[in-house]
């Protein structure tokens, strides 16, 4: 199970997870509990195509709830290799355990810079208690 406090965190709420895979970096992406919170009841997601290229920065989705519709985006550099496929008809998940089986992408990092804007555990808990 991912510990939230092992985590790196994107100020626009998205988590990330890295880990050596076959010679590569592989960046495991979600959305935190306190963006869920935030958003609740969600309805619809919107992921990328397996083989899609992104851009830290740049919205590789959407997630909709009955309050709004937000971008989802990316963390890092890389290519999408795989795509959480089954939580589009289980958005439940996201509100049980958004960092275990409520990820929703992973990306084979071709560039480890991103990573450095990035917050720690800590900085993001205290970015969420000033906007909450």
């Amino acid at each position: 199970m991912l510990n939230p406090e092992e985590l790196l965190y994107a100020e626009t709420h998205e988590w990330v997870h890295v880990a050596e895979q076959g010679g590569s970096r592989i960046a495991t992406v979600g959305i935190s509990a306190f963006a869920v919170e935030a958003l609740t009841d969600l309805v619809y997601i919107e992921l990328p195509e397996v083989g899609r290229s992104v851009s830290a920065g740049e919205s590789f989705g959407e997630i909709e709830s009955v309050k709004a519709v937000s971008d989802l985006y990316c963390p890092v550099d890389g290519e999408v290799i795989e795509v959480h496929d089954g939580l589009s008809d289980n958005l439940e998940v996201l509100n049980d355990n958004p960092y275990e089986n409520g990820w929703m992408v992973k990306i084979r990092m071709n560039d480890d810079r991103p990573l450095s804007k990035l917050l720690d555990f800590a900085a993001y808990q205290s970015q969420c208690e000033e906007e909450g």
